[in-house]
């Protein structure tokens, strides 16, 4: 059995293994060893993939079930990027709420190494039983750091909510697939694709199955009406686990939703694209509207991502067109990408900002938080400000770039009163981030702490902000990449 295209997630089993080895024997003033270790095992992750990337082959591994293609490993990238981001912005508000003490303290950064393990096989799972074992490495690594901090009420209530119907989710997605199996007598992605193809099998049967596929996928991205979840899981669990929650994640549900709805049941696509419509359109309008009323801003970021994932499902479904327009397919996919890479990298540096904010014994989770963070710091204001106007969509900012790509293509499918919608729902989603940034130059702070936090956090967080700049100037490479992954992984 040939292991090398696994080689980063074996390379991540024995290193996260290791870390939580030396980890027991350090002490909470040595905790930061485990911090730069959880690091270090990053960027040597990303010198693996950015190697297997740069070479573009595609290979498989486990009889199959594993596959190492251009899209995996460019996704795999920012995942990386995504959690690394995500540990740099959360060591001091984790180390003030003590979820860094006691004899196994670093089992923060452990568990989220295990996660993103689980969001790496799930990235490149090519059989449905690796999807699911993907799938469940990862939820149960994210349900034990959802209750992380056993004191705390609403973080321990989180994590019931969140462990009750993260496991719906996987019975909906377990029983689709046991219905596909026993259609096409196969867990192979490609063998599904090529018995679904041969026009042999029941319709009825498939499509029962992949109703239940979709909505599993709809659970693990958060669109409605499978996003009763969100909301009560980010406002609950600390908002460093929430940036864990909210980040990487997305991006291996992307990758599953590709692997199974493109990749294995394409033939299929008519009747998939019917339920993605539904989905889209429904967590724009809920995600949007119900944002406004929100007066905590995790509770607001929470619908924010509700109805982003909108605009994910748009993509996706746009692709559809391209069963007879295999350009189309090709943009309609990449822009599908690019818009959930945008999300991510803008995700996580609002949610650093409201750690930025917090301090030992007070949590930045409402709005009125971030009254006249202009005075307080400029920069940062500033940050925090293009970090909102792009999830807006206002240019010249990443979020506008990703949002024009998706409507092109969606538009280019014909389907202009969907267009028309989504830009619709997108200026009444400008109001709640105008309102925050309104808070943030033009009333009067209500705290004058200084924001105390590591010389780290405050580069990654400025790098973060100035990125979404440079990427919404020049969104082409990015783009190019994405499509260029995109191509290669469908024509493989």
């Amino acid at each position: 059995m040939n292991l090398v295209p696994a080689h980063a997630e074996i390379a991540l089993l024995i290193g996260a293994s290791a870390i939580l080895l030396i980890d027991m024997f350090l002490s909470k003033a040595q905790r930061s060893i485990t911090y730069v270790l959880s690091l270090l095992m990053l960027v040597v992750l990303a010198g693996i993939s950015y190697a297997d990337f740069a070479a573009g082959t595609t290979a498989y591994t486990f009889h199959g079930m594993f596959v190492a293609d251009p899209m995996a490993n460019l996704l795999k990238l920012f995942t990386y990027l995504t959690v690394g981001m995500t540990l740099v912005y959360s060591r001091q508000y984790a180390a003030d709420r003590d979820m860094l003490s006691g004899n196994l303290g670093g089992e923060f950064y452990v568990l989220a190494l295990f996660a993103m393990l689980g969001q790496m096989i799930m990235i490149s799972a090519s059989s449905l039983l690796s999807i699911y074992l993907g799938v469940e490495l990862m939820s149960l690594s994210l349900y034990a750091l959802v209750a992380m901090r056993r004191d705390n009420v609403r973080a321990t209530e989180a994590a019931m909510k969140y462990f009750v119907l993260g496991a719906l989710a996987s019975g909906f997605l377990l029983y689709g697939m046991s219905m596909l199996y026993g259609a096409t007598g196969t867990l192979d992605i490609r063998e599904i694709a090529t018995a679904v193809a041969a026009g042999t099998i029941k319709p009825t049967i498939l499509v029962f199955g992949l109703v239940f596929l979709v909505a599993g996928l709809a659970f693990k991205l958060g669109a409605v009406p499978f996003h009763m979840w969100v909301p009560d899981v980010y406002d609950g669990a600390p908002t460093a686990v929430t940036l864990l929650l909210g980040g990487a994640p997305k991006i291996a549900t992307f990758a599953i939703c590709i692997r199974l709805l493109v990749e294995g049941l394409l033939p299929m696509a008519f009747d998939w694209q019917q339920m993605l419509m539904v989905l889209a359109v429904m967590s724009l309008v809920v995600g949007n509207v119900t944002a406004i009323a929100q007066t905590n801003i995790k509770r607001m970021l929470a619908y924010s991502t509700i109805a982003q994932i909108g605009f994910v499902l748009l993509g996706l479904l746009a692709g559809v067109a391209g069963t007879t327009n295999r350009t189309g397919m090709d943009a309609a996919y990449s822009s599908a990408m690019y818009y959930v890479l945008t999300y991510v990298l803008t995700t996580v540096g609002t949610f650093g900002t409201l750690m930025l904010l917090s301090r030992a014994g007070f949590d930045a989770d409402n709005i009125a938080d971030f009254k006249g963070l202009s005075k307080r710091s400029g920069w940062f204001a500033t940050v925090m400000t293009i970090l909102l106007f792009s999830l807006a969509g206002v240019p010249p900012m990443m979020g506008f770039a990703a949002k024009f790509a998706v409507l092109n293509s969606v538009l280019a499918t014909g389907q202009i009163w969907l267009t028309v919608l989504a830009v619709m729902f997108s200026l009444i989603g400008a109001f709640y981030y105008l309102r925050v940034i309104k808070h943030i130059w033009f009333d009067e702070p209500v705290d004058n702490a200084p924001l105390a936090a590591p010389a780290d956090m405050k580069l990654v967080l400025s790098l973060n902000g100035l990125a979404i700049v440079a990427l919404g100037i020049l969104p082409g490479p990015l783009l190019d990449v994405s499509l260029k992954a995109i191509k290669a992984t469908l024509a493989a």
